[in-house]
């Protein structure tokens, strides 16, 4: 039970401090969407990365994630003030450990009513500087791109 971080737990602690945001996305129907925000990412103990953002009008989110030695994967978890569901992560980290990429299924971009898979990504191009995207596989089986979010550090 007593959880000591390993090396990727790493990653989860070049994640601490302050953010700001700025999102590019689209909605279902191909319709830009551009945002920003900011977010405060503190560790839970040594192994748990807490991320909590907000666009500044009404939008909250919170992200978890963490690292098991036991299966050697990414966890965690993420909810938002403007939607009912519980995305669950599971990820692994690169070669290069500055790209995380998690899995997880939510409901359809493109179809209500029905569950698709999803893919985010979390990348550092810098020690203040990470990248997160977003994508899901549409109806046709192909992975289709939709978000991008650049975070800068501001402490």
């Amino acid at each position: 039970m007593n959880g000591e971080p390993q090396t990727p737990h790493e990653f989860l602690e070049r994640l601490v401090g302050e953010w700001t945001w700025e999102m590019d996305a689209s909605e279902p129907d191909g319709t830009p969407m551009k945002g920003t925000g900011s977010e405060s990412v503190r560790l839970l103990g040594t192994t748990w990365a807490l991320c909590d953002g907000r666009d500044g009008e009404s939008m909250s989110t919170l992200m978890t994630l963490g690292y098991d030695p036991a299966t050697q994967r990414f966890k965690g978890t993420f909810v938002g003030s403007m939607m009912t569901h519980i995305w669950i992560y599971d990820g692994e980290l690169d070669a290069s450990g500055n790209l995380l990429t998690l899995d997880t299924e939510g409901p359809s971009y493109e179809q209500e009513g029905t569950m698709a898979r999803y893919q985010d990504t979390i990348e550092f191009r810098g020690d203040d500087h990470r990248v997160l995207t977003s994508r899901y596989v549409g109806g046709d089986g192909e992975w289709k791109h939709f978000m991008t979010s650049h975070y800068r550090r501001v402490t």
